[in-house]
């Protein structure tokens, strides 16, 4: 990584498990301005699921800042080992979100995908459950709907 790579933080809640999913992260540009995102998303389902989502929300907005180089830090080890190259076991049931989020590695000159523990990603776990407003600067979540 260097100096113009962009340090973002994501998660994925489903409450209860499942249930109700919501989606969160913060990502730091290089010249250090922060961004945050948190939204609902309009169905239930699992926290993997939740995760995933983030994920390609995360990948598609920082591709729409003209982030060219990410490192993208989650607390889903699962979510982590989907997007290494090669992808781990395929989770069936998920597959479909996991290849959208794989695929998503092309818009990206250099794409790091590392777990954290979740003590490691506060931030991002606050604005999954909707514990913490976003900033100012957020993105326009309801241009990410159509994802969920």
């Amino acid at each position: 990584m260097t100096s113009a790579t962009w340090i973002a933080y994501i998660d994925g809640s489903a409450l209860p498990n499942p249930g109700r999913m919501r989606i969160g992260g913060i990502a730091y540009a290089p010249d250090g301005a922060s961004h945050r995102f948190s939204q609902a998303l309009g169905h239930t389902g699992c926290n993997n699921e939740a995760e995933a989502v983030a994920a390609i929300h995360a990948l598609t907005w920082l591709q729409g800042m003209g982030a060219r180089e990410v490192l993208l830090h989650t607390d889903s080890s699962i979510l982590a080992a989907q997007m290494a190259e090669p992808a781990a076991k395929p989770i069936a049931r998920l597959a479909a979100l996991y290849e959208q989020a794989r695929a998503l590695r092309a818009g990206f000159a250099q794409l790091e995908v590392r777990w954290v523990p979740r003590h490691k990603n506060t931030v991002a776990d606050a604005l999954a459950r909707g514990e913490v407003a976003p900033a100012d600067d957020a993105v326009d979540a309801a241009a990410m709907t159509s994802m969920a």
